[in-house]
């Protein structure tokens, strides 16, 4: 837990959770909710939302193939701040067809940047690639069994010349791309 130093007011909590799901189908589905509240009444527009009432209150539902290909989203917006919040659902299906993994970012601003799309949905969006990684099994294997597998080299435990990498892949630890 984090310490305190000083006295402090609460304001603002926003919560975010990811579930992965394997369906009977073969396809998985990769679940985010986002939840915003204060701790004073607060007020968007004609609507006073009280303390501790969600404002936002979103969920996206991606269906991914084994290779993390979107074969098809859902959309729910339990509750938001604006009537005109629930016009970017609709553009949300350009996603389809989209891949979870390197890019993934840069097809969410392509599709849903700007006033395309919502800024809480995108946040939402981009951590979903994570939750499907977690989520899929193989999703973080290379399908080339020559090439390590995609987590390698992307944070200090998976270091290429690091003791987790020695002691998990030593067939990949000190690896070089030769291309």
């Amino acid at each position: 837990m984090l310490s305190t130093p000083v006295t402090r007011h609460h304001l603002h909590t926003r919560e975010i959770t990811f579930n992965g799901y394997a369906r009977e189908d073969g396809l998985w589905d990769i679940e985010g909710h986002l939840k915003d509240s204060k701790s004073n009444p607060f007020t968007t527009g004609d609507k006073t939302w009280e303390p501790s009432e969600a404002f936002h209150d979103m969920w996206v539902r991606l269906t991914v193939d084994k290779n993390l290909v979107i074969t098809a989203i859902e959309v729910a917006m339990d509750r938001h701040p604006h009537p005109e919040c629930p016009e970017v659902v609709p553009p949300m299906t350009a996603l389809i067809g989209e891949r979870l993994g390197k890019g993934w970012r840069k097809s969410i601003s392509t599709h849903l940047g700007g006033i395309k799309g919502c800024t809480h949905l995108r946040e939402l969006l981009a951590n979903m690639a994570t939750a499907g990684f977690q989520s899929v099994p193989g999703s973080l294997a290379s399908a080339d069994k020559e090439l390590p597998p995609t987590h390698l080299g992307t944070c200090k435990t998976w270091d290429m010349n690091g003791p987790v990498v020695m002691r998990v892949y030593p067939q990949f630890y000190q690896w070089k791309d030769k291309t």
